[in-house]
Protein backbone atom coordinates (compact mmCIF):
# COMPACT_ATOMS: atom_id res chain seq x y z
CA UNK A 1 0.00 0.00 0.00
CA UNK A 2 0.99 3.67 -0.95
CA UNK A 3 1.42 4.92 2.53
CA UNK A 4 2.95 1.98 4.09
CA UNK A 5 6.33 2.46 2.12
CA UNK A 6 6.09 5.86 2.53
CA UNK A 7 5.84 5.42 6.35
CA UNK A 8 8.68 2.74 6.04
CA UNK A 9 11.21 5.72 4.48
CA UNK A 10 10.44 8.40 6.64
CA UNK A 11 9.04 10.74 4.61
CA UNK A 12 7.46 14.16 5.96
CA UNK A 13 6.59 17.07 4.75
CA UNK A 14 9.55 19.27 3.51
CA UNK A 15 7.53 22.66 3.00
CA UNK A 16 8.80 23.33 7.03
CA UNK A 17 6.19 21.90 9.40
CA UNK A 18 7.50 18.27 8.91
CA UNK A 19 4.17 16.66 9.52
CA UNK A 20 4.18 12.91 8.35
CA UNK A 21 3.45 12.25 5.00
CA UNK A 22 2.00 8.26 5.33
CA UNK A 23 -0.74 10.13 7.98
CA UNK A 24 -1.51 13.13 5.93
CA UNK A 25 -2.36 11.28 2.40
CA UNK A 26 -3.95 8.58 4.73
CA UNK A 27 -7.08 10.27 2.98
CA UNK A 28 -9.49 10.85 -0.14
CA UNK A 29 -10.12 14.46 -1.65
CA UNK A 30 -11.13 15.84 -4.89
CA UNK A 31 -8.18 17.85 -5.45
CA UNK A 32 -4.32 17.28 -4.84
CA UNK A 33 -2.33 20.44 -5.31
CA UNK A 34 1.45 20.50 -5.10
CA UNK A 35 3.05 23.60 -3.94
CA UNK A 36 6.18 24.21 -6.18
CA UNK A 37 5.81 28.85 -5.15
CA UNK A 38 8.48 28.72 -3.17
CA UNK A 39 6.70 30.92 -0.98
CA UNK A 40 9.60 32.77 0.66
CA UNK A 41 12.29 34.91 -1.13
CA UNK A 42 16.12 33.80 -1.32
CA UNK A 43 15.07 30.10 -1.65
CA UNK A 44 16.06 28.15 -4.62
CA UNK A 45 15.19 24.66 -3.65
CA UNK A 46 11.79 23.83 -5.08
CA UNK A 47 12.63 25.74 -8.78
CA UNK A 48 16.05 23.36 -8.69
CA UNK A 49 13.96 20.61 -7.86
CA UNK A 50 11.17 20.97 -10.47
CA UNK A 51 14.10 21.71 -13.45
CA UNK A 52 16.21 18.30 -12.51
CA UNK A 53 13.74 15.96 -11.21
CA UNK A 54 10.14 16.98 -13.08
CA UNK A 55 9.55 13.33 -14.46
CA UNK A 56 9.95 12.28 -10.68
CA UNK A 57 7.65 14.87 -9.69
CA UNK A 58 5.24 14.19 -12.03
CA UNK A 59 5.13 10.59 -11.49
CA UNK A 60 4.10 10.88 -7.60
CA UNK A 61 1.58 13.59 -8.57
CA UNK A 62 -0.28 10.70 -10.22
CA UNK A 63 0.39 8.02 -8.34
CA UNK A 64 -0.82 10.04 -5.21
CA UNK A 65 -3.50 11.51 -7.02
CA UNK A 66 -4.87 7.84 -7.95
CA UNK A 67 -4.46 7.18 -4.12
CA UNK A 68 -6.72 9.95 -2.59
CA UNK A 69 -9.00 9.52 -5.75
CA UNK A 70 -8.48 13.29 -6.74
CA UNK A 71 -10.03 14.67 -9.84
CA UNK A 72 -7.82 17.62 -10.40
CA UNK A 73 -4.28 17.12 -9.76
CA UNK A 74 -2.70 20.80 -9.73
CA UNK A 75 1.10 21.94 -9.34
CA UNK A 76 1.52 25.29 -8.77
CA UNK A 77 4.61 27.97 -9.15
CA UNK A 78 4.98 31.45 -10.26
CA UNK A 79 4.55 32.60 -14.02
CA UNK A 80 8.09 34.03 -13.81
CA UNK A 81 9.27 30.18 -13.09
CA UNK A 82 9.92 30.27 -16.96
CA UNK A 83 12.26 26.74 -16.90
CA UNK A 84 10.64 25.23 -14.24
CA UNK A 85 7.35 25.50 -15.96
CA UNK A 86 9.12 24.21 -19.44
CA UNK A 87 10.36 21.39 -17.43
CA UNK A 88 7.25 20.15 -15.82
CA UNK A 89 4.97 20.70 -19.55
CA UNK A 90 7.28 18.57 -21.03
CA UNK A 91 7.02 16.08 -18.25
CA UNK A 92 3.42 15.87 -18.16
CA UNK A 93 3.26 15.49 -22.26
CA UNK A 94 5.91 13.21 -22.04
CA UNK A 95 3.91 10.76 -19.93
CA UNK A 96 -0.01 12.29 -21.26
CA UNK A 97 -0.45 13.02 -17.00
CA UNK A 98 -3.65 14.44 -16.35
CA UNK A 99 -1.69 16.93 -14.29
CA UNK A 100 -2.32 21.04 -14.38
CA UNK A 101 -0.03 24.35 -13.71
CA UNK A 102 -1.54 26.59 -11.70
CA UNK A 103 0.03 30.02 -12.23
CA UNK A 104 0.35 33.21 -10.32
CA UNK A 105 2.06 35.95 -9.53
CA UNK A 106 5.41 36.75 -7.37
CA UNK A 107 3.90 37.90 -3.47
CA UNK A 108 4.23 36.40 -0.23
CA UNK A 109 2.79 34.55 0.80
CA UNK A 110 2.21 32.92 -2.52
CA UNK A 111 2.70 28.97 -1.30
CA UNK A 112 0.70 29.37 1.87
CA UNK A 113 -1.11 26.19 1.75
CA UNK A 114 -4.79 28.14 2.90
CA UNK A 115 -3.94 30.63 0.14
CA UNK A 116 -3.25 28.66 -2.59
CA UNK A 117 -6.91 26.11 -1.73
CA UNK A 118 -8.60 29.50 -1.91
CA UNK A 119 -7.11 30.27 -5.52
CA UNK A 120 -7.52 27.30 -6.70
CA UNK A 121 -10.73 25.67 -5.16
CA UNK A 122 -12.52 29.01 -4.85
CA UNK A 123 -12.92 28.04 -1.19
CA UNK A 124 -11.48 29.07 2.26
CA UNK A 125 -10.33 26.64 4.80
CA UNK A 126 -12.39 26.49 8.07
CA UNK A 127 -10.20 28.52 11.26
CA UNK A 128 -6.94 26.61 12.09
CA UNK A 129 -8.57 23.99 9.96
CA UNK A 130 -6.69 21.88 7.02
CA UNK A 131 -7.43 21.40 3.59
CA UNK A 132 -9.38 18.59 3.68
CA UNK A 133 -12.10 20.35 5.35
CA UNK A 134 -12.78 21.80 1.83
CA UNK A 135 -12.00 18.68 -0.17
CA UNK A 136 -8.38 19.00 -0.80
CA UNK A 137 -4.98 18.13 0.16
CA UNK A 138 -1.67 20.41 -0.26
CA UNK A 139 1.99 18.95 -0.43
CA UNK A 140 5.24 20.17 -0.92
CA UNK A 141 7.24 19.46 -4.63
CA UNK A 142 10.34 17.92 -2.48
CA UNK A 143 7.83 15.77 -0.10
CA UNK A 144 7.00 14.15 -4.06
CA UNK A 145 10.47 13.39 -4.59
CA UNK A 146 10.53 11.82 -1.19
CA UNK A 147 7.33 10.00 -2.25
CA UNK A 148 8.61 8.94 -5.93
CA UNK A 149 12.11 7.44 -4.04
CA UNK A 150 9.79 5.39 -1.24
CA UNK A 151 8.03 3.54 -3.87
CA UNK A 152 10.68 2.40 -4.82
CA UNK A 153 12.31 1.30 -1.55
CA UNK A 154 14.21 4.49 -0.70
CA UNK A 155 14.12 6.24 2.57
CA UNK A 156 14.72 9.42 2.96
CA UNK A 157 18.57 10.23 3.68
CA UNK A 158 19.53 13.21 1.67
CA UNK A 159 18.49 16.93 1.47
CA UNK A 160 18.59 19.51 -1.16
CA UNK A 161 18.88 23.40 0.00
CA UNK A 162 20.30 26.60 -0.83
CA UNK A 163 22.41 28.55 0.71
CA UNK A 164 22.87 32.29 0.28
CA UNK A 165 23.45 35.30 2.16
CA UNK A 166 26.74 36.83 3.12
CA UNK A 167 28.33 34.22 1.30
CA UNK A 168 31.37 34.40 -1.55
CA UNK A 169 29.77 30.92 -3.59
CA UNK A 170 25.46 30.97 -3.01
CA UNK A 171 24.48 27.88 -4.08
CA UNK A 172 22.46 24.74 -4.03
CA UNK A 173 24.04 21.74 -1.98
CA UNK A 174 23.08 17.74 -1.73
CA UNK A 175 23.59 16.66 1.72
CA UNK A 176 23.21 13.68 4.16
CA UNK A 177 20.34 15.05 7.08
CA UNK A 178 22.32 15.57 9.99
CA UNK A 179 24.95 17.18 7.97
CA UNK A 180 26.38 20.19 10.24
CA UNK A 181 24.88 23.46 9.25
CA UNK A 182 29.00 24.95 10.12
CA UNK A 183 29.67 22.32 7.00
CA UNK A 184 27.48 23.85 4.51
CA UNK A 185 28.27 27.64 5.82
CA UNK A 186 32.00 26.40 4.90
CA UNK A 187 31.17 25.12 1.42
CA UNK A 188 29.83 28.42 0.82
CA UNK A 189 32.88 30.56 2.27
CA UNK A 190 31.19 33.13 4.69
CA UNK A 191 32.18 36.41 3.23
CA UNK A 192 31.77 38.08 7.08
CA UNK A 193 33.62 36.46 10.19
CA UNK A 194 30.84 37.04 12.66
CA UNK A 195 27.65 36.65 10.86
CA UNK A 196 23.76 35.09 12.20
CA UNK A 197 22.72 31.92 10.70
CA UNK A 198 18.87 31.78 9.31
CA UNK A 199 17.44 28.49 8.97
CA UNK A 200 14.20 28.71 6.53
CA UNK A 201 12.89 31.52 5.09
CA UNK A 202 13.65 35.23 6.07
CA UNK A 203 10.02 35.52 7.05
CA UNK A 204 9.38 32.66 9.12
CA UNK A 205 12.74 30.90 9.88
CA UNK A 206 14.39 30.53 12.79
CA UNK A 207 17.74 33.30 13.74
CA UNK A 208 20.32 31.82 15.55
CA UNK A 209 23.33 33.92 17.06
CA UNK A 210 24.74 32.11 20.15
CA UNK A 211 28.15 30.53 18.23
CA UNK A 212 27.52 27.36 20.82
CA UNK A 213 23.86 26.76 19.50
CA UNK A 214 24.81 27.04 15.79
CA UNK A 215 27.54 24.19 16.54
CA UNK A 216 24.64 21.89 17.19
CA UNK A 217 22.71 22.66 14.24
CA UNK A 218 22.50 20.04 12.14
CA UNK A 219 19.91 19.56 8.77
CA UNK A 220 16.85 18.25 8.97
CA UNK A 221 14.47 16.86 6.89
CA UNK A 222 12.61 20.01 6.44
CA UNK A 223 15.31 22.03 5.56
CA UNK A 224 15.18 24.31 2.83
CA UNK A 225 17.45 26.67 2.97
CA UNK A 226 20.67 28.82 4.82
CA UNK A 227 20.62 32.34 4.87
CA UNK A 228 23.90 33.76 6.05
CA UNK A 229 23.20 37.24 7.64
CA UNK A 230 26.25 39.59 9.21
CA UNK A 231 25.97 40.75 12.92
CA UNK A 232 23.55 43.81 13.40
CA UNK A 233 20.99 42.92 10.40
CA UNK A 234 17.46 44.16 10.71
CA UNK A 235 15.93 40.54 11.35
CA UNK A 236 18.57 39.46 13.72
CA UNK A 237 17.59 42.64 15.53
CA UNK A 238 14.16 42.37 15.02
CA UNK A 239 13.98 38.69 16.15
CA UNK A 240 15.92 39.56 19.53
CA UNK A 241 13.38 42.34 20.17
CA UNK A 242 12.23 41.62 24.11
CA UNK A 243 8.24 41.46 24.54
CA UNK A 244 8.18 44.37 27.32
CA UNK A 245 9.52 46.64 24.41
CA UNK A 246 7.25 45.37 21.52
CA UNK A 247 4.64 45.86 24.10
CA UNK A 248 5.66 49.70 25.18
CA UNK A 249 6.10 50.48 21.56
CA UNK A 250 2.92 49.16 20.34
CA UNK A 251 1.40 51.50 23.08
CA UNK A 252 3.45 54.43 22.21
CA UNK A 253 3.46 54.17 18.20
CA UNK A 254 0.68 52.30 17.20
CA UNK A 255 -1.40 54.66 14.40
CA UNK A 256 -4.13 52.28 14.05
CA UNK A 257 -3.81 52.31 10.10
CA UNK A 258 -4.89 48.96 9.67
CA UNK A 259 -2.45 48.07 7.40
CA UNK A 260 -1.72 44.97 8.94
CA UNK A 261 -4.89 43.49 9.03
CA UNK A 262 -5.57 44.19 5.73
CA UNK A 263 -2.64 42.58 4.33
CA UNK A 264 -3.13 39.91 6.83
CA UNK A 265 -3.28 36.85 4.65
CA UNK A 266 -5.73 34.86 7.27
CA UNK A 267 -7.67 38.03 7.30
CA UNK A 268 -8.13 38.37 3.67
CA UNK A 269 -9.69 34.94 3.53
CA UNK A 270 -12.48 35.11 5.97
CA UNK A 271 -10.81 34.34 9.09
CA UNK A 272 -11.58 36.46 12.49
CA UNK A 273 -8.35 37.84 13.59
CA UNK A 274 -7.81 41.39 13.42
CA UNK A 275 -4.16 42.39 14.56
CA UNK A 276 -4.30 46.19 15.02
CA UNK A 277 -7.04 45.86 16.79
CA UNK A 278 -4.68 43.61 19.42
CA UNK A 279 -1.75 45.78 19.32
CA UNK A 280 -4.27 48.61 20.11
CA UNK A 281 -5.39 46.44 23.52
CA UNK A 282 -1.93 45.09 24.42
CA UNK A 283 -0.88 47.18 27.36
CA UNK A 284 -3.77 46.21 29.20
CA UNK A 285 -3.71 42.40 28.95
CA UNK A 286 -2.43 41.83 32.39
CA UNK A 287 -5.35 43.46 33.57
CA UNK A 288 -8.05 41.58 31.95
CA UNK A 289 -9.12 38.59 34.25
CA UNK A 290 -12.52 37.67 32.91
CA UNK A 291 -12.26 34.17 30.23
CA UNK A 292 -15.13 36.34 28.28
CA UNK A 293 -13.92 39.39 27.79
CA UNK A 294 -10.04 38.22 27.35
CA UNK A 295 -11.19 36.17 24.46
CA UNK A 296 -13.30 39.49 23.46
CA UNK A 297 -10.22 41.37 23.15
CA UNK A 298 -7.49 39.16 22.36
CA UNK A 299 -8.93 35.79 20.65
CA UNK A 300 -8.42 36.63 16.93
CA UNK A 301 -5.18 35.90 18.26
CA UNK A 302 -5.32 32.18 17.93
CA UNK A 303 -5.75 32.33 14.10
CA UNK A 304 -2.67 34.13 13.36
CA UNK A 305 -0.16 31.94 11.28
CA UNK A 306 2.96 33.45 11.81
CA UNK A 307 3.93 34.52 8.52
CA UNK A 308 4.97 37.92 9.77
CA UNK A 309 4.04 40.07 7.14
CA UNK A 310 2.13 42.31 9.49
CA UNK A 311 5.46 43.43 11.36
CA UNK A 312 8.05 42.64 8.32
CA UNK A 313 6.00 44.44 5.55
CA UNK A 314 3.21 45.80 6.07
CA UNK A 315 3.73 48.26 9.48
CA UNK A 316 4.94 51.54 8.80
CA UNK A 317 6.28 51.79 12.40
CA UNK A 318 8.10 48.76 12.87
CA UNK A 319 6.10 46.70 15.49
CA UNK A 320 5.77 43.87 15.97
CA UNK A 321 1.95 42.00 15.79
CA UNK A 322 2.82 38.41 14.72
CA UNK A 323 4.74 38.01 18.19
CA UNK A 324 2.51 40.10 20.11
CA UNK A 325 -0.24 36.89 18.27
CA UNK A 326 2.07 34.57 19.60
CA UNK A 327 2.57 35.54 23.19
CA UNK A 328 -1.77 35.54 23.41
CA UNK A 329 -1.71 32.38 21.71
CA UNK A 330 0.29 30.79 24.69
CA UNK A 331 -1.67 33.02 26.80
CA UNK A 332 -5.26 31.46 25.55
CA UNK A 333 -3.75 28.29 25.84
CA UNK A 334 -2.80 28.70 29.32
CA UNK A 335 -6.30 30.26 30.62
CA UNK A 336 -8.11 27.32 28.62
CA UNK A 337 -9.67 29.56 26.61
CA UNK A 338 -10.90 27.63 23.40
CA UNK A 339 -11.57 30.49 20.54
CA UNK A 340 -14.65 28.99 18.57
CA UNK A 341 -13.37 28.90 14.79
CA UNK A 342 -15.55 29.95 11.94
CA UNK A 343 -16.32 26.81 9.78
CA UNK A 344 -17.62 28.25 6.68
CA UNK A 345 -15.42 31.81 6.22
CA UNK A 346 -16.08 33.96 2.93
CA UNK A 347 -12.93 35.86 1.35
CA UNK A 348 -12.82 38.97 1.72
CA UNK A 349 -11.99 42.19 -1.41
CA UNK A 350 -8.84 42.71 0.01
CA UNK A 351 -8.15 39.00 -0.97
CA UNK A 352 -7.54 40.64 -4.63
CA UNK A 353 -5.79 43.77 -3.80
CA UNK A 354 -4.04 43.72 -0.94
CA UNK A 355 -0.87 41.18 -2.00
CA UNK A 356 2.28 41.80 -1.12
CA UNK A 357 4.90 41.86 -4.23
CA UNK A 358 8.09 39.61 -3.67
CA UNK A 359 10.49 42.22 -4.98
CA UNK A 360 9.10 44.93 -2.57
CA UNK A 361 9.05 42.38 0.14
CA UNK A 362 12.88 41.52 0.03
CA UNK A 363 14.05 45.27 -0.04
CA UNK A 364 11.76 45.75 2.71
CA UNK A 365 13.94 43.01 4.58
CA UNK A 366 17.37 44.87 3.60
CA UNK A 367 18.32 41.92 1.33
CA UNK A 368 18.03 42.96 -2.14
CA UNK A 369 22.08 42.68 -2.15
CA UNK A 370 21.49 38.66 -1.56
CA UNK A 371 18.80 38.41 -3.88
CA UNK A 372 20.43 38.46 -7.39
CA UNK A 373 21.78 35.13 -7.32
CA UNK A 374 19.81 32.21 -9.13
CA UNK A 375 20.41 28.47 -8.36
CA UNK A 376 22.37 26.57 -11.61
CA UNK A 377 21.52 23.04 -12.59
CA UNK A 378 25.07 21.78 -10.40
CA UNK A 379 24.75 21.13 -6.84
CA UNK A 380 27.35 20.73 -4.57
CA UNK A 381 28.08 17.52 -2.82
CA UNK A 382 28.63 17.48 1.09
CA UNK A 383 30.37 14.55 2.65
CA UNK A 384 30.49 15.04 6.41
CA UNK A 385 32.85 13.22 8.50
CA UNK A 386 29.68 13.29 10.86
CA UNK A 387 26.08 13.63 11.14
CA UNK A 388 23.83 14.32 13.88
CA UNK A 389 20.38 13.13 13.40
CA UNK A 390 17.33 14.27 15.73
CA UNK A 391 14.89 12.12 16.07
CA UNK A 392 12.44 14.64 16.62
CA UNK A 393 12.42 15.91 12.86
CA UNK A 394 8.71 16.09 12.57
CA UNK A 395 5.22 16.93 14.03
CA UNK A 396 4.49 14.79 16.62
CA UNK A 397 5.95 12.21 18.81
CA UNK A 398 9.79 11.35 18.50
CA UNK A 399 10.91 8.52 16.88
CA UNK A 400 11.98 5.52 18.97
CA UNK A 401 16.14 4.67 18.67
CA UNK A 402 16.62 0.83 17.59
CA UNK A 403 20.39 0.66 17.81
CA UNK A 404 23.31 1.82 20.44
CA UNK A 405 26.52 3.11 20.96
CA UNK A 406 29.84 1.77 19.06
CA UNK A 407 27.07 -0.26 16.80
CA UNK A 408 28.00 -0.34 12.85
CA UNK A 409 25.29 1.05 10.89
CA UNK A 410 24.71 1.17 6.88
CA UNK A 411 22.93 4.21 4.76
CA UNK A 412 19.62 3.61 4.86
CA UNK A 413 19.49 1.33 7.57
CA UNK A 414 16.38 2.25 10.39
CA UNK A 415 18.26 4.11 13.27
CA UNK A 416 14.60 5.08 15.05
CA UNK A 417 11.32 3.32 15.02
CA UNK A 418 8.14 5.78 15.33
CA UNK A 419 6.31 4.45 18.27
CA UNK A 420 3.15 2.32 16.94
CA UNK A 421 -0.05 4.38 16.98
CA UNK A 422 1.55 7.72 17.10
CA UNK A 423 1.85 10.15 15.16
CA UNK A 424 6.24 10.27 14.21
CA UNK A 425 8.13 9.14 11.49
CA UNK A 426 11.22 6.58 10.99
CA UNK A 427 14.99 8.11 10.64
CA UNK A 428 17.29 6.14 9.20
CA UNK A 429 20.94 6.38 9.07
CA UNK A 430 22.14 9.16 5.97
CA UNK A 431 25.52 7.71 6.29
CA UNK A 432 27.41 4.64 6.53
CA UNK A 433 29.77 4.49 9.70
CA UNK A 434 29.68 3.96 13.36
CA UNK A 435 27.07 4.87 16.09
CA UNK A 436 29.34 7.40 18.09
CA UNK A 437 26.47 8.55 20.84
CA UNK A 438 22.63 8.03 20.81
CA UNK A 439 19.72 8.93 23.25
CA UNK A 440 16.26 9.55 22.93
CA UNK A 441 17.10 12.77 21.12
CA UNK A 442 19.05 11.55 18.23
CA UNK A 443 22.10 10.03 17.50
CA UNK A 444 25.71 10.98 16.03
CA UNK A 445 27.11 8.61 13.20
CA UNK A 446 31.24 9.13 12.51
CA UNK A 447 31.57 8.11 8.93
CA UNK A 448 34.18 5.34 8.11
Amino acid sequence: MLTDLIRQAGVVGEGGAGFPTHVKLDAKAACFIINAAECEPLIETDKYLCRMFSDEIVDAVQRVGEHLGARRLVITLKRKYVREIEALERAIRDKGAKVELFLMDAFYPAGDEQILVRMICGRSVPERGIPLAVDAVVSNVGTMISVHNALRGIPVTEKYLSISGEVERPGMLRVPVGTPILDCVSAASPAVERYDILLGGPMMGKIYSDPTEIAGLSVKKTTGNVLILPKGHHLSVQARKPLKTIIRQAQSACLQCRFCTEQCPRYQIGHNIRPHAVMRAIFLEHLVEDAAEYERFYGDAANCSECGLCELYACPMGLSPRKVNVFLKERLRTKGIDVPKNPVPEAREAMHSGKAATNRLVSRLGLYAYAQWHAEDTCRVLTPERVMLSFSQHIGQPAVPLKAKGEEISKGELLAMAPEGKLSAHVHASISGVIESIDAHGAVIRNC
